[in-house]
This record gives C-alpha cells, sequence and structure tokens, in this order.
C-alpha cells in the first residue's frame, strides 16, 4: 500500500493506492503526518493529486484514475452509477435505487460505504425533493455543500 496527503479546500485528504490503482481516499486526523505532500508516492498517487488539484481549481470534470474500491457486488454497482453522474449534476437515492431494482436506505448505505469520495462522487446523490441527504465525509453536510458548490451546484 502506498500512502500520500493533500491539503485540499475541504480539508486534509489522505489517498492510498494498492500497485497501480487508487483504493482509498479519506480525510486525515489532526495526528497524522504533518506535510502536506508525501513526495514518496506511486505514478498513480502522483496522478491522483493532480488530478483532484485541478477539480479543487474547477478545471477537471471528470477523473480518469485506476480505481480498486473493495465491497460488495451492491456496492459497486452503485459506486459505478455514482461516477456516471456528470460534472454539476445530482442524482437522488431513490432514482439510483430504482434504476438498481433495489431501496433508497440501500443505496444511502452503499454512498456512505464509499472509499473514494470526491472521485467516486457520493456527494452528488441527494434526498427526494433536492434535500441533502447525508454525507460521512470531513465535516459531513457542511463538505458535501462545499464540494457541490465546486460544481456550481447550490442547494436551497
Amino acid at each position: 500500500m502506498s500512502l500520500c496527503y493533500v491539503d485540499s479546500p475541504v480539508g486534509r485528504l489522505a489517498l492510498e493506492a494498492d500497485h497501480d490503482a487508487v483504493t482509498s481516499v479519506r480525510w486525515a486526523g489532526d495526528g497524522e503526518r504533518a506535510r502536506a505532500r508525501d513526495t514518496s508516492s506511486t505514478p498513480v498517487l502522483k496522478e491522483a493529486v493532480k488530478q483532484l488539484d485541478r477539480y479543487f481549481a474547477r478545471k477537471l470534470k471528470r477523473f480518469d484514475l485506476p480505481l480498486a474500491a473493495r465491497g460488495t457486488d451492491f456496492q459497486k454497482s452503485v459506486w459505478k452509477m455514482m461516477c456516471e453522474i456528470p460534472f454539476g449534476g445530482t442524482a437522488t437515492y431513490g432514482g439510483m435505487a430504482m434504476a438498481l431494482g433495489s431501496g433508497p436506505r440501500a443505496v444511502g448505505m452503499a454512498c456512505g460505504r464509499n472509499p473514494i469520495p470526491i472521485i467516486v462522487p457520493c456527494h452528488r446523490v441527494l434526498g427526494s425533493g433536492g434535500k441533502e441527504g447525508g454525507f460521512s465525509g470531513g465535516k459531513g453536510l457542511p463538505t458535501k455543500r462545499q464540494l457541490l458548490a465546486i460544481e456550481g451546484v447550490v442547494l436551497l
């Protein structure tokens, strides 16, 4: 496993990769390394940092990275569907559930277990009627609103 850190507008992120694929993006804890970036990271992590920098600068609308998220087949189907939501767009738990022949709660649980947030854009999934729903990363819903605002989506 390789690891690097990056400071972002939504907090310090820890990026992890196995071999040539990103496996995790998480918010780093207070006690983790003080350096913003680990220069010994692998080529895939260097590319992930580069793409995240471009995303936060509003210059990248779609990530193009090899991903290797660990989860159930159902979770992977939800995560794949999230990757199809375009930059600046949103979907609902209910709409995704209907497309997958499942229930909104199951989709919400899969969103909450997404190991690669931001790159796999779980922040683009909303509750019915455009309600925020939930968000397990960063500072929760304020972080979700911040990510959506980067993409030009303003929740009422």
